[in-house]
């Protein structure tokens, strides 16, 4: 299984694209403005698109995706999310009042787009990999993924605050190499942060300070223009342990 990011940021603006993962190259997970970096020809191969949650920056690129070359795919792209993600899509995304409903075209029979609903904790198989819903704490119904391929696991947070199921799963998943963990604001807003339900330095560093020493922590869904103050504020607490994801990494798992 390999992974590449296409975006990672907390907005955009010099370049930077919100959240998307390309997996292999017929899944993503989430469907961010990172995906606008992908040809024609990769959307083609889109099989699968596991959504974390509803809000903008992780689904922007979704309608585009489909309405750019459903008419050159075979089959539907299947959506793959929680009920009340898949909830939220259908009433206000596909609605035809903001884009039109592609599980109803070109018809209700063979339609462009499938849904998926996903439970928390029971994985879904596809070519022999295997994507796991977690349980996240936000604003709106979320999960984070945990991914395993042949020789190791990645933990993909979400867009989330503290809580302890995550830290649970990391605890006892024994193959986890990489957990890659939003930390939206510095320090100093810390309190956007609490409100929002996402990550601050603080709160971050308590939760990962006793991981084991092995597992690589990468930093995602820094808000532009705080990037150098969060992982500032990250090294001033917990020296050399976290590492900024940046777009076009990879990873193998």
């Amino acid at each position: 299984m390999n992974i590449r990011v296409l975006g990672c940021s907390g907005g955009i603006g010099d370049g930077l694209h919100t959240t998307s993962f390309l997996v292999d190259d017929d899944i993503l997970i989430d469907a961010g403005t990172g995906v606008t970096r992908l040809g024609r020809q990769d959307l083609v191969r889109i099989d699968h698109v596991f959504l974390t949650h509803s809000h903008l920056d992780h689904i922007l690129a979704l309608p585009l995706l489909l309405d750019s070359v459903a008419g050159e795919r075979h089959h539907p792209l299947v959506l793959h999310a929680l009920p009340e993600v898949l909830d939220i899509i259908k009433a206000h995304l596909f609605n035809w009042r903001i884009w039109p409903d592609f599980s109803r075209l070109p018809s209700e029979a063979a339609p462009f787009l499938s849904y998926a609903p996903l439970a928390v904790g029971v994985p879904v198989y596809l070519a022999g990999r295997e994507i796991t819903a977690l349980p996240a704490h936000h604003v709106v119904p979320a999960c984070g993924y945990l991914l395993r391929g042949a020789q190791a696991s990645l933990l993909f947070s979400g867009d989330t605050a503290s809580h302890p199921a995550l830290w649970q799963t990391v605890a006892n998943t024994a193959d986890l190499r990489y957990l890659l963990v939003e930390c939206s604001f510095p320090e100093k807003l810390s309190d956007i942060a609490q409100a929002s339900l996402h990550y601050s330095p603080a709160a971050l560093a308590a939760d990962i300070a006793g991981l084991r020493a092995d597992l690589q922590v990468w930093i995602s869904h820094l808000k532009p223009g705080g990037e150098a103050a969060i992982m500032a504020d990250l090294d001033a607490r917990l020296p050399g342990r976290c590492l900024r994801l940046a777009e076009d990494q990879r990873f193998e798992l």
